[in-house]
Order: structure tokens, then C-alpha cells, then sequence
């Protein structure tokens, strides 16, 4: 089977990662076939953030939230790691209020927000409220989620009638 990887000229990565990845989307109904076609394109590009992002999508929309969540945190850290930004949140915030409009700091936002969303799918709210409120802190046009995330898990249950 020829795949034209040349429609994805955007993504930045070699032509066989392009192909693993169209073929993940080919096997989609198959989950260990296409889950596995996912796997060898974060191996072949040593976690490419492309490919991460590409990764936790199919995570997330395959219902497997414990690899998304992973999926997402390594997103975060990638980043972190590449823009020298602090682990401690109080030094972090400025940074991320200061940048938010710059595409590694947006990335960064949406992975975290993510993760949030995915804690709360796997019951620890908490930890969902915790990094949702942070987030609506940095996002007034809640472009990232955080205060939807946030409302939507500290709003009152509604009675049954």
C-alpha cells in the first residue's frame, strides 16, 4: 500500500513516522494494530512533540486515559524541560502569564489542561480541581478549559425531581 505522506508537509517528521501514523488511523477499529503503529512512531522520533500530541489524541479518543494522562504529563515536561521553565508553581505561573500567547507556553497549557480533564475521568477530582483553577488563573478568555473544567466539578449536584 502507497501512503502519500507529502499531504502532511506540516508535521515535522520523516516520511516512515508519517506512514505509522497514517496507518494508525487506517487500523483505527483494530486497537492493538493502530495502538501499536502509535507506539513505534514515539519510539522511531524519541518522543517528537508532533507525535506526542498525535499520541495522546489517540489515547484519549480510544478511551485509554492512562496513557493519555502519561501522554500529556510528558507533553508538559518535554517542554518544561526545552523552555528552562520551574517546577515550583509559584515561580512557573508569571512565566506562563507573562507567555501564554507563545505556541511552546500554549502547548504547555493545553497538555496541563488535559491532564486535568483526564484526572477527573479517572475519578481523582482533586487533583483536577488543583490544575484547573491554575489554569483559569493564566486563561481569562478560558481559551485552555480550565474554568469549564473547574465549574463543571465543583457545581452543585443537581436534586432529582
Amino acid at each position: 500500500m502507497q501512503i502519500d505522506t507529502n499531504r502532511f508537509s506540516w508535521f515535522d517528521v520523516s516520511d516512515d513516522v508519517k506512514e505509522l501514523l497514517v496507518l494508525a488511523t487506517q487500523t483505527w477499529d483494530n486497537t492493538e494494530a493502530s495502538e501499536n503503529y502509535i507506539q513505534q512512531a514515539l519510539v522511531k522520533t524519541e518522543e517528537n512533540t508532533c507525535v506526542l500530541v498525535a499520541a495522546y489524541r489517540y489515547f484519549y479518543y480510544k478511551n485509554n486515559y492512562v496513557l493519555a494522562l502519561t501522554t500529556a504529563e510528558k507533553i508538559t515536561a518535554k517542554i518544561k524541560k526545552e523552555e528552562n521553565l520551574p517546577d515550583n508553581w509559584q515561580a512557573l505561573l508569571p512565566i506562563l502569564v507573562q507567555h501564554h500567547q507563545e505556541p511552546q507556553i500554549r502547548l504547555f497549557l493545553n497538555a496541563y489542561a488535559a491532564s486535568a480533564l483526564i484526572l477527573a475521568k479517572l475519578g481523582k477530582i482533586e487533583e483536577a480541581k488543583e490544575i484547573s483553577a491554575r489554569i483559569k488563573g493564566i486563561d481569562d478568555k478560558n481559551d485552555f478549559g480550565g474554568g469549564i473544567l473547574l465549574d463543571i466539578l465543583t457545581r452543585p449536584r443537581e436534586e432529582d425531581d
